[in-house]
């Protein structure tokens, strides 16, 4: 399991506000359509996952927009289904 810290130096402590805002336009997007499909329980759920897993590892490995614990915190809670 991973454990996630806050920048100020508390352990296990998540700051979703911080995880989960100012990411880049398009991960953001993604985010929202696949939450609004979990809500609707769309049929097209599984392109939506797919998109985001894209968005995220584009976000985190091509652009260096989000950090490498921000997007393991946001595959965790929203494409794998952890506890986080």
């Amino acid at each position: 399991m991973i454990q996630y810290a806050s920048m100020h130096g508390g352990a296990n402590i998540i700051n979703e506000e911080m995880f989960e805002k100012a990411l880049p336009p398009y991960l953001a997007h993604d985010l929202e359509a696949y939450k609004k499909g979990l809500v609707e329980k769309s049929s097209l759920l599984d392109c939506l996952w797919g998109e985001l897993y894209g968005s995220i590892n584009i976000a985190e490995i091509n652009d260096g927009f989000i950090t490498p614990t921000q997007a393991q915190y946001l595959r965790d809670k929203y494409l794998w289904g952890k506890d986080v």
